[in-house]
């Protein structure tokens, strides 16, 4: 859709500052007129010469990721991905939005601006892109910035740094996702010395003052517009009625601050806006991004429809899904016409030719009590030599999936299921996520499998891939296995557990998840002798309404022996079918790296904890797996610090990706860090990954003994698993945040208490970890009654030290001391704005 008429020449006439995103350095602009000033953005590069300049490292290309907390920072990636490089301000952003693919240059040296204190390096620090409130920020370290001398006092100015402005980042922490490649990395930038950065760049630094240059590039260039330009936010009138462009527009406002303001047409408003905007305060819209001039500091939107009332779940959610792009449409009718049409599907007579029939075996499936799509069974077979059989049977879905339908092409685009709090997004329609391809107990069911024979170590001694046909006798939940595990000597009877097909017993399966837990248990801790890492996070599970399906509590989520058996199988034929693609198309295999931490962050992190005391070993992933699994300390509350600790060390770690084998000619960039193996990939979940349903198809063209797809389409594909992924797992955050239990709970039931520890402290505010619920809160000093507060470094120490106003007039100031580590006890209570909450800190042995 073009931009709405007459708009466009209007924007050339514009005097309103864009004061939303302005950071310091560009507020010099703000009292300019617009009427033929001065360009606000630079003119892009042209292609030729951006090539040109990347060819000849004189420019740097990377993802452009945007504090979503202090949104005139940006930052890339250096060249080597051992730090990021920080960006300053809207204007040196040059109208890219976050995660676009830009080019950046060095600007010209009297635009550089310089920190002349006295000291060599600072290092900042920032929260992961999308974390919606997870408000965590890294590590500050080395001198103080201007103005935040350590030891300083400060009073409380009701005028300055309120909770919405920015902090200066003195230390802080990191953020999370979990293990196998789902350990989120979330660099840390450093602004670094000028001269590193100037040969990365390949330019000279020969008069340049001694000191930190700062604010030294600019985008030039957008190679991908990866951000999908979509916003949600609300509609306001200009604030000049006289002004001809009042009579034709009016100023959308994203909820995302990273995202521009925009001018949208009147007419696209509701017919009633202009005369009863009061109506629509509180109504969500989305506004789409369509041009963005050089000349202005607005861009040009088009509202594309409302969504309901802010603060109501649905309407927040499907903002937050058309933001990131995440398609939740019905499935057209081209792309059903793709699944059987004749129901009750059976497979056909001929299929059974082609596979290994299974469906006599003990097979089942172990998954949480509220699946519905079931695409992993396991079986455990107890052999004459004193062996096991033992199968990982994943669903056939590329039996149905077939290559250029329309079915292929939705499932590819979408590249994943997007689990939400209250629902799920599915990548595959209904029918064959809960019917064709989920392993229902008593239903034949197509199968990829891969079989082991296994000694009761764990020790494979023969394997074997190929497709089959399972008939699942019963349906298991963690729960139930959990219950084998810990009785295993109990004879179960019929009402405790699920119905078992009359082709086995309770006590065959039983039997067959002990079997399955003993080797798991063998395997796992193999696993970690190799140098696997795991960094587990406190993770909360949801009951829901059973009427409106919205969340009505949480709890934190309990990670017992039944989660490990079947984690460890599906990683050990992820590893084994990684091995199979591999060596039959050694530059066609789909596989997953993880590359390993950053090295200056994760240095300046073990610098850190060696000023706490802590001694935290980050050689290897074994060091630091082994490290993070120590007792710290003796009290009940050594969880808690190691959950503290647990985030921070999220922190340095990069993201694991998908990638075709033939795009990286060294071999040992293939390892994936965190498990520590050479070759992984993803081959255990086809019904809510795409990538798996790539891999079976290398599967089996490698059985086949026939090639199968182009190293390019293999890899262009991956990567736009890779933005998928991102996309939905700031899905699984943000809408997280929007029907959050502490949130609803406190709404409904009033404030919430727990006790917290304190995981980061800055300036003027400090984060905890709320431990009854597991979410990370900040908090703001000027939002407490407080005297004062004071600031101060001991070494690399943060301490803030809280003078609390006296109760009565004849008791003094009572002091408290805050410091990683430190226990708190903080109060959960609804803000004024529907759906959000604070934490807020009790005084001392007192009241709130």
């Amino acid at each position: 859709m073009g931009p709405p008429s007459g708009v466009a020449t209007e924007l050339t006439i514009l005097c309103g500052p864009y004061t939303t995103c302005l950071a310091p350095g560009d507020r010099k602009n703000r009292s300019k007129p617009t009427r033929g000033r001065k360009k606000v953005f630079e003119a892009y590069m042209s292609r030729e010469d951006v090539s040109a300049g990347l060819k000849r490292k004189t420019l740097i290309q990377g993802p452009l990721r945007i504090n979503p907390k202090k949104y005139h920072e940006a930052f890339i990636p250096s060249p080597d991905s051992t730090r990021d490089i920080f960006i300053d301000g809207v204007v040196a952003r040059n109208r890219a939005l976050n995660g676009d693919i830009v080019v950046v240059t060095l600007l010209p040296k009297d635009q550089w601006k310089f920190r002349m204190q006295l000291f060599s390096l600072f290092t900042l620090q920032v929260i992961k892109p999308d974390g919606c409130d997870n408000e965590t920020t890294e590590t500050a370290q080395g001198s103080d910035p201007p103005g935040s001398s350590p030891g300083a006092c400060v009073l409380r100015d009701p005028g300055k740094g309120d909770v919405n402005s920015p902090d200066v980042v003195i230390e802080a922490q990191f953020d999370d996702e979990d293990v196998e490649g789902n350990i989120s990395a979330r660099h840390g930038f450093d602004l670094g010395l000028a001269p590193l950065l100037c040969l990365e760049l390949n330019v000279s630094l020969s008069c340049a003052p001694v000191g930190i240059s700062l604010w030294l590039l600019q985008v030039v260039y957008i190679l991908e517009k990866k951000h999908s330009r979509a916003a949600t936010g609300f509609i306001r009138l200009l604030t000049d009625r006289n002004s001809e462009l009042f009579k034709k527009c009016a100023m959308f406002s994203p909820v995302d601050h990273r995202v521009p303001r925009a001018y949208v047409a009147l007419a696209d408003c509701p017919p009633d806006f202009i005369t009863r905007p009061e109506d629509y305060s509180n109504t969500l819209f989305i506004c789409r991004i369509v041009d963005w001039r050089e000349d202005s500091n607005f861009a040009l939107g088009q509202l594309a429809q409302s969504l309901g009332q802010a603060g109501e779940i649905e309407p927040e959610t499907e903002g937050i899904l058309t933001e990131y792009g995440v398609d939740f449409s019905d499935f057209q009718p081209d792309v059903l016409e793709c699944l059987p049409q004749s129901l009750p599907w059976v497979i056909p007579p001929e299929e059974f030719a082609k596979r290994r029939d299974l469906r006599q075996e003990c097979i089942f499936t172990i998954d949480p009590s509220t699946a519905r799509d079931l695409d992993d069974a396991l079986s455990c077979k107890p052999l004459p030599d004193g062996n096991f059989e033992v199968g990982v049977h994943i669903a056939d879905v590329s039996y149905f999936v077939k290559e250029d339908t329309a079915l292929d092409e939705i499932a590819s685009k979408r590249a994943t299921s997007v689990y939400l709090v209250q629902k799920v997004i599915p990548m595959l329609p209904k029918l064959l996520c809960e019917q064709l391809c989920s392993l229902n107990p008593m239903t034949d069911r197509l199968t990829f499998s891969v079989i082991w024979k296994l000694t009761p170590q764990g020790k494979i001694l023969d394997e074997w891939f190929g497709r089959t046909v399972i008939c699942s006798c019963a349906k298991l939940s963690y729960d139930h296995a959990q219950s084998m595990i810990e009785n295993p000597e109990k004879a179960f009877v019929a009402e405790e557990i699920p119905a078992i097909s009359p082709r086995h017993s309770v006590d065959e399966v039983r039997q067959a998840v002990l079997n399955l837990h003993q080797i798991a248990k063998q395997l796992r801790e193999q696993r970690f002798m190799d140098g696997a890492l795991r960094l587990d996070q406190l993770k909360l599970s949801f009951t829901l309404d059973k009427e409106s399906g919205m969340p009505q509590g949480c709890y934190i989520y309990q990670y017992r022996d039944s989660n490990k058996l079947v984690e460890e199988f599906m990683l050990l034929a992820n590893m084994a079918v990684a091995h199979q693609m591999h060596r039959s198309f050694p530059s066609k295999a789909l596989l997953r790296r993880h590359p390993p931490p950053q090295s200056k962050m994760l240095k300046d992190l073990m610098d850190f904890c060696s000023q706490m005391g802590l001694e935290i070993d980050c050689s290897s992933a074994k060091a630091l797996h082994e490290s993070l699994n120590k007792t710290f300390g003796a009290d009940k509350y050594a969880e808690a610090r190691k959950e503290v600790l647990t985030n921070m060390f999220s922190r340095p770690m990069q993201m694991a990706v998908y990638f075709c084998a033939g795009t990286l000619e060294d071999e040992t960039l293939f390892r994936h860090y965190a498990l520590n193996v050479p070759l992984y990939t993803h081959f255990t979940s086809p019904i809510r990954r795409y990538p798996d349903i790539m891999v079976h198809r290398l599967l089996s063209a490698s059985l086949g003994g026939f090639p199968w797809g182009d190293e390019g389409d293999i890899q262009q594909q991956a990567e736009h698993c890779n933005d998928r992924k991102m996309a939905s797992k700031g899905r699984v955050l943000c809408p997280l945040c929007l029907a959050h239990p502490p949130c609803v709970l406190s709404q409904e039931c009033g404030p919430l208490e727990s006790e917290a520890m304190v995981m980061g402290v800055l300036n003027e505010a400090f984060d905890v970890l709320v431990l009854r619920f597991g979410v990370q809160k900040r908090i703001y000093c000027n939002a407490l009654p407080l005297v004062g507060f004071q600031f101060q470094k001991l070494g690399k120490k943060p301490q803030l030290t809280l003078m609390w106003e006296p109760e009565s007039l004849e008791q003094d100031a009572v002091q408290q001391v805050i410091t990683v580590f430190t226990l708190v006890e903080v109060v959960l209570r609804s803000d004024n704005v529907p759906l959000k909450y604070s934490a807020v800190l009790k005084r001392p042995g007192g009241e709130e």
